[in-house]
Order: C-alpha cells, then structure tokens, then sequence
C-alpha cells in the first residue's frame, strides 16, 4: 500500500489545497491529510476546527480514502514512520513556494528517508493562501471563491472556533 501525508497549517482549508489533496488521493492508496503546529504561526482555527473543515469540505467535493489528522507531538518525518508514509505531498503556488520548501523536503529525506513530491497549483488557485483568505476575511471580503462552503460558514462573523 503507498501511503502519502499532505501536511499543513490548513488555517483555513482553501480550494487549492483540496485541489492538492484530491490529486494526491489519485495518486496514491491512502492519504493522511496532517494538521501541523507551525510556531512561527498565529493559528486563527483551533486545531479540532481545521480537522472538521477538512473533513467536511472533502465530504463536500467527493474526495475519498483520505484520512485527516493532526499532529504537534514532534517533527512531521516521525508521523511519517508512525503511519508508514513513504512520500509527503506539497503543493507550489510560486517559485517562493519551491525555495522555501526544497531545504525541508532535503532534510525530511536525510532524516527519514521520506520523499517530498511538489504539485504544481492549479493557475485558478494559485494566488491564495490561508492568510490571504484571513485577511479577506477579517476586513469583512467575500471569501466564497477562495474556500469551501464550510469554511466561509466558519468566518462568518459569529465566529469560528479560535486558535
């Protein structure tokens, strides 16, 4: 069986990460979609509330045999040994994206023998980001075309539930 992690803040899920997501359950016989803990990070989502809308959004658009989760409990390559993931899916919207994420994928290999596999952004997507969509958000923007359902019900102003 090749299993494969998608791992992220997914603070919020966007249309764009269920797009990596999808395409990586094609790809492969079970995906582990991984909430993960950035410190560097603000969370506007409790974790529970990122792992709902997940669920839900991949519910919602038809993706199966995806399993979502999350971590905090140390570096991501040892999730990856716990479940018997051989690769680890991210998704490059730019050019940024890529050197930013090459040094972890290199590291991730030297530590645990995980490779990384980058899938391109679909164009229609590839401006978004989480915290674009926050912002959007916050300001009081419609953030329908950018997210799924459950999550523009989530940033609706009576709240959601806060990291």
């Amino acid at each position: 069986m090749r299993i494969a992690v998608v791992p992220g803040s997914f603070d919020p899920v966007t249309l764009g990460h269920l797009d990596v997501i999808g395409r990586t359950a094609k790809l492969f016989d079970h995906v582990f979609v991984v909430v993960t803990h950035n410190p560097g990070k603000s969370a506007l989502l409790a974790v529970d509330e990122r792992v709902r809308l997940i669920d839900e959004s991949l519910a919602d658009v038809g993706i199966h045999g995806v399993q979502v989760d999350s971590w905090s409990e140390g570096l991501l390559v040892d999730y990856c040994r716990r479940v018997g993931a051989e690769a680890i899916v991210k998704g490059l919207r730019s050019a940024t994206d890529a050197a930013y994420e090459t040094p972890m994928a290199l590291v991730n290999r030297d530590l645990a023998g995980v490779e990384t596999l980058f899938l391109v952004a679909e164009p229609t997507t590839s401006h978004v980001s989480s915290s674009l969509v926050r912002q959007v958000a916050s300001l009081g923007g419609d953030v329908s075309p950018y997210v799924p359902r459950a999550v523009v019900a989530a940033l609706q102003p009576e709240g959601p539930i806060r990291g």
